[in-house]
C-alpha cells in the first residue's frame, strides 16, 4: 500500500532506513516541493548547518493518499504549495493555473491538509515548525487582522476585521460596508489570496465615479485571470464584474493608507520574523499601489530608509518591533514574513499583512545589528532550531474551518 509518508522525493533518504539510525543532529522533513526556491533554499541551509538530508514530503502525495508518517523526534516544516500546477489543481479544483477565482476551496484543502499533517506528528512524536491553526488564520486575511487588533497591533482600519465582522456578498455589499466606515480609498482582497493575486485599490469619488488598480484581468466572459501588468479598471460596471466573482469565495477591506516613497516610487516593508527576532528585510519599492517585485515592483535601498526615519521625526527601531508584535500573534510558527507599511515621511508604521511562507529572500542576509549577518532566512531558522528555540510543537486540535458564507464547503 502506497503512503504519503513512505514516498519522499528524490535525493531523500527513505523511511525506513531512518528507523534505529543515531541521531546526531535535527532531522527535517519538509512539505513541499522538492523543486522550489523555499525547500531548496532550506534543505541547503540544513545541510551547511551538519543535519541530515531534510526528507521531503511532496504536497500532491499528502493531497492525494493523506496517510502521513513521520519518526519520532523529526522536526515538520510546511512550504509553500505554490507553483505546483498538480498541487494547485488538487486544492482547487479543474480551474485554468491562471485563474484568481477557487481561494476558498483551496484555503480549506490546505488547511485540512495541515490539520491532518499536525496529527500525525502528535501521533508519531513529531514537532511541527508551523502550527496548523496559526496557518488557517495567517491565510484568512480577515481572522489575521482581527487577532492583530485584538493584540493592539497598528492595522489599518477595516471593517471586515475578525471572525464575526460582515461578510460583503457582493458589490453593493462591498460600497455599502465602504460608505459606512467613510472609506473612499480602499483595498479589496481575496480573504485568502496571495501574492496581490485579486487584489483591487479602489478609490470611490463623488457623482459615481470609481476607478480600480488591480493586476486582474477581465476576460469577455466575466472569468478572472491572473496578470503581470497592473491595469485600472474606470467603470462601475467593470469593478462590480470583478468583485461579484471574488466575493462567493470571500472578501476582506482594509483603508488604503498613504505610504512612504523611496525615489519617487511608493514603498514598503517585507521583515521576516524567526523565533520571535526580526532579522531580515527588503524595501520593496513601486509606481503602483502594489509593491510585489513579480508585479514591476523593485527592491529599494533598507540602509537609507531606516536611516531616514529619524530625519522624520521617527524611531528607527519601530519597523522590527512592529514586525516582532505582530509575529508574536503567532507563537507556534517560527517563522513570518510581515508587510510593515510605513506613513508619508517615515514617521509611523502599521502591518498590513503577516504571511506563513514569506520567508522567500533569495540572496539576502542578515540587516547589520539584527543578529543574522551572516545568514540567510533559512540558514537563520536551522539556526533556531539548533540553539533550541522553536519548534514549540503544535497547539490544540481545532475544528476545520468554517465554510465561507455563499459557497459550499468541501475540502478536497
Amino acid at each position: 500500500m502506497s503512503e504519503a509518508g513512505n514516498r519522499s522525493a528524490p535525493g531523500s533518504p527513505d523511511v525506513g532506513n531512518l528507523v534505529g539510525s543515531p541521531v546526531t543532529a535535527p532531522r527535517f522533513v519538509v512539505v513541499g516541493s522538492p523543486d522550489s526556491r523555499r525547500t531548496v533554499g532550506f534543505r541547503a541551509a540544513a545541510l551547511a548547518a551538519g543535519c541530515p538530508a531534510p526528507r521531503v514530503l511532496l504536497w500532491s502525495d499528502v493531497l492525494r493518499e493523506g496517510n502521513v508518517r513521520f519518526l519520532p523526534g523529526e522536526i515538520v516544516r510546511l512550504d509553500s504549495p505554490d507553483g505546483d500546477p498538480v498541487v494547485d489543481r488538487l486544492l482547487r479544483g479543474p480551474l485554468e493555473p491562471t485563474r484568481v477565482e477557487g481561494t476558498a476551496r483551496w484555503y480549506r484543502g490546505l488547511a485540512d491538509a495541515a490539520r491532518d499533517i499536525g496529527r500525525a506528528a502528535r501521533r508519531d512524536g513529531a514537532r511541527m515548525l508551523d502550527d496548523p491553526a496559526e496557518l488557517a488564520v495567517l491565510f484568512d486575511k480577515r481572522l489575521c487582522h482581527g487577532r492583530l487588533t485584538a493584540a493592539g497591533v497598528p492595522v489599518p482600519a477595516s471593517p471586515t476585521s475578525g471572525p464575526d465582522a460582515p461578510v460583503p456578498a457582493d458589490w453593493a455589499g462591498v460600497r455599502e460596508l465602504l460608505r459606512d466606515a467613510g472609506l473612499s480609498r480602499a483595498f479589496v482582497k481575496p480573504a485568502h489570496g496571495s501574492s496581490a493575486s485579486g487584489v483591487l485599490a479602489l478609490e470611490i469619488a463623488g457623482g459615481g465615479r470609481v476607478q480600480a488598480t488591480t493586476s486582474v484581468e477581465l476576460a469577455a466572459d466575466g472569468s478572472l485571470h491572473n496578470s503581470l501588468r497592473v491595469r485600472r479598471y474606470r467603470t462601475e460596471r467593470e469593478v462590480a464584474a470583478i468583485v461579484d466573482a471574488l466575493a462567493p469565495d470571500g472578501l476582506h477591506l482594509e483603508r488604503w493608507l498613504p505610504k512612504a516613497g523611496q525615489d519617487g516610487r511608493t514603498a514598503d516593508l517585507r521583515v521576516v520574523v524567526v523565533a520571535g527576532r526580526a532579522g531580515h528585510a527588503v524595501v520593496r519599492t513601486s509606481r503602483s499601489p502594489m509593491t510585489n517585485l513579480h508585479l514591476g515592483g523593485v527592491r529599494g535601498d533598507l540602509a537609507r530608509a531606516l536611516a531616514g526615519i529619524p530625519a522624520g521625526g521617527g524611531d528607527p527601531a519601530e519597523p522590527w518591533g512592529i514586525a516582532e508584535r505582530a509575529a508574536g500573534c503567532f507563537p507556534g510558527t517560527l517563522s513570518v514574513g510581515v508587510d510593515v507599511l510605513p506613513g508619508t515621511g517615515w514617521r509611523t508604521f502599521r502591518v498590513g499583512e503577516v504571511n506563513a511562507f514569506g520567508d522567500l529572500l533569495p540572496g539576502l542576509l542578515g540587516a547589520p545589528g539584527r543578529g543574522a549577518e551572516h545568514s540567510n532566512t533559512w540558514e537563520t531558522q536551522v539556526a533556531a532550531v539548533l540553539a533550541g528555540c522553536p519548534p514549540v510543537g503544535i497547539g490544540p486540535d481545532l475544528p476545520a474551518p468554517a465554510p465561507v458564507p455563499g459557497r459550499p464547503g468541501g475540502a478536497r
